[in-house]
């Protein structure tokens, strides 16, 4: 048992799938209560960036790349906490935000444990309330809404943490004419669970989903068209070769090629880190 440790550990940064590895950035914000980023968003080319906290925080700013386009610094241009409906600062309770996408230049952010889907004509102005799926009531206080993204069309998808049980799907809600319903479900395999999710400028949507073990956390990378049909590995990763992913944008690259940059939350722990990893996908 300690060689087969021994074996894991030092495969740990090893990418397990043919998705080219193309570099890790980890990033120390200079200000206090900084970390918790569980939802990223790119613009087109790659630079412009918003990445929001689980604590309620946004921050908006701008990426640099290396020669080999992965993330190398980070510049933080303007940065402030989300507001409810009312202009007031959310609640400890309501505060959980783990998914973004935008539609135009109106955002929308997904929250776990008070489990809903606000709009945001800007993240420094008031929510502005909007339907609920009935069956986001139903969801665990620590397994609701983790993935949120939007198509071309605009329309919304949003995928719960868990699904229940690990024979059950992962259930994939839609947002369009002003209604949710259940478009369709995503097959759950074996200990991975919901980290994040993004529609790419290929109209695929590509799921982030990430494992826990006693030493750290692995990746993996999917995509399906938008029935949820024709699933694709585009990315696995050992364990330990990266801290928790949980935000993800995909996107492509001034050459044209598909590229997957993710964002890792720290949990606001010491032994943990907030990093950018960037991967070619193509």
């Amino acid at each position: 048992m300690l060689l087969r440790a021994l074996c894991v550990l030092a495969l740990g940064s090893l990418p397990l799938s043919a998705a080219e590895y193309l570099g890790s950035h980890t990033w120390r914000p200079d200000w206090h209560g900084a970390g918790g980023f569980s939802a990223l968003w790119l613009a087109p080319d790659g630079a412009g960036f918003v990445a929001l906290s689980d604590r309620g925080g946004w921050v908006r700013g701008a990426l640099a790349r290396d020669g080999q386009g992965a993330v190398s610094g980070v510049a933080v241009a303007e940065r402030g906490g989300l507001l409810r409906s009312d202009g007031d600062a959310l609640r400890r309770d309501e505060s959980d935000a783990e998914a973004i996408a935008r539609v135009g230049d109106t955002w929308f952010v997904a929250f776990e444990g008070l489990h809903r889907v606000m709009r945001h004509p800007d993240l420094a102005e008031a929510a502005e309330r909007m339907p609920q799926a009935e069956a986001f009531e139903d969801l665990g206080s620590n397994s609701g809404l983790e993935a949120l993204a939007a198509d071309a069309a605009g329309t919304l998808y949003a995928i719960p943490e868990r699904s229940g049980s690990l024979a059950r799907p992962f259930p994939v809600w839609r947002f369009r004419d002003g209604a949710w319903d259940e478009a369709f479900a995503l097959r759950r395999d074996g200990r991975f669970l919901v980290a994040g999710a993004d529609v790419g400028p290929d109209g695929r949507l590509y799921l982030l989903e990430r494992d826990f073990a006693l030493v750290g956390f692995r990746s993996r990378l999917r995509s399906f068209d938008l029935s949820g049909g024709d699933e694709r590995l585009e990315l696995e990763t050992a364990l330990r070769a990266h801290d928790n992913l949980e935000g993800l944008a995909v996107w492509r690259d001034a050459a044209g090629r598909l590229r997957a940059t993710m964002i890792s939350d720290d949990n606001l722990r010491a032994l943990q880190r907030t990093e950018f990893v960037d991967y070619l996908l193509e």
